[in-house]
């Protein structure tokens, strides 16, 4: 399977999955359809499934087009997004599994951001498609759920293997890391990893796909029991640290 990553509206991301054997693709989140039109003519393949997220119209918006084009893909998402995902067909829960060409992906429910945030983790390839929840750096705002429940969705994320690609998409990371150098300051690898980001960022290089492993060794949302962060935003427990740091990140 190969993943190509597609730059839409101003910083999203849309990942194209592509099986050369069986010459299907499918997408993750598509915001607009023009650069996944484009790439599918390019590879000359097929589409056969959308993987939604969430709802938001940078996630779904060309949903419909695509549709429209292939009328018989399968649209995935959340069964808490029914009715506010354009052209879904198939209702997600938490454990289901999405098939795509010779793997499949293990539905995760990762509510925060929205009530009904989904993610796709590939076990076997080892790919995590988390749209807006987990940040390179970072981590999604709060419009539908609580901190107690981003905290629990990014902890369940913290969980998995270190080596575990992590395709977020918005390209958000040089922002993040900036904004995690007022808190997390003396961090070794945090400080690296900035220098590098702002390296990337000026020759115009992506800094997605990130690892599970560098999130948890320089993402402070995955670091809020880390005695220096509470510290820095005057927490004692990490719900209070992670509530603290996303109030401190809305506002930088």
């Amino acid at each position: 399977m190969m993943i190509y990553r597609l730059n839409a509206l101003t910083d999203n991301y849309i990942f194209l999955l592509h099986d050369p054997q069986t010459g299907t693709a499918a997408v993750v989140d598509p915001a607009e359809p023009e650069p996944v039109l484009a790439k599918l003519a390019e590879l000359g393949a097929t589409l056969t499934a959308i993987f939604n997220t969430h709802h938001h119209w940078d996630h779904v918006g060309a949903n419909r087009a695509l549709r429209s084009r292939f009328p018989n893909i399968e649209v995935y998402g959340s069964r808490e997004d029914q009715g506010r995902i354009p052209e879904q067909t198939v209702f997600l829960s938490a454990g289901d599994r999405v098939p795509f060409g010779e793997h499949a992906f293990e539905v995760l429910f990762v509510p925060g951001h929205t009530r009904g945030h989904i993610a796709y983790y590939g076990p076997v390839t080892g790919d995590l498609f988390c749209g807006d929840t987990l940040f390179g750096g970072g981590c999604g705002r709060l419009f539908e759920g609580t901190p107690a429940q981003m905290l629990e969705s990014l902890n369940q994320l913290r969980q998995l293997p270190e080596q575990t690609r992590v395709w977020c998409a918005h390209e958000y990371t040089q922002k993040n890391l900036s904004f995690a150098l007022t808190v997390d300051a003396n961090n070794p690898a945090l400080q690296e990893r900035y220098a590098q980001v702002c390296r990337d960022r000026t020759q115009g290089k992506s800094t997605i796909p990130s690892t599970i492993g560098v999130e948890k060794a320089t993402n402070p949302f995955l670091r809020c029991e880390v005695n220096t962060i509470q510290a820095a935003v005057g927490a004692t427990t990490p719900l209070q640290t992670f509530t603290r740091l996303r109030g401190k990140r809305d506002q930088y």
